[in-house]
């Protein structure tokens, strides 16, 4: 057990380390007399959990662990002699999805309403 916190204990240290400000703005490119610096959501999660099990004789344990990470891009800062702008990042995937969704809740509930008013004719 002991070593298996130690290891959770070195995971922490070592994501202290990486998270930093370096994670979320990248390196600026420039280009044509203007800076862009992309900018991300960077997201960490760590798990771990302790089993015991009832066997003859006493009791067992065991135990386990796991970790992530996710970064995705959200907006891109653009640094002219003009002024500085922040352009976002769409998700066209998430946004598809969400207007999907919409789309079928909407049907659902105007068929449900029909429904009602003119009743099951059969």
């Amino acid at each position: 057990m002991e070593t298996e916190i130690q290891k959770l204990l070195d995971a922490l240290t070592d994501l202290r380390k990486r998270a930093h400000v370096d994670a979320v703005f990248g390196k600026p490119v420039i280009a044509d007399g203007r800076t862009v610096i992309p900018v991300a959501e960077v997201a960490y999660d760590f798990e771990m959990g302790i089993e015991e099990e009832a066997v003859e004789g006493g009791a067992e344990g065991g135990s386990g662990g796991s970790g992530g990470m996710s970064v995705r891009p959200v907006a891109v800062v653009e640094v002219t002699p003009e002024g500085t702008v922040v352009k976002s990042v769409v998700d066209e995937q998430k946004l598809a999805l969400a207007g999907a969704l919409l789309i079928g809740w909407a049907v659902f509930w105007v068929v449900r309403a029909l429904v009602r008013i003119f009743g099951k004719q059969g």
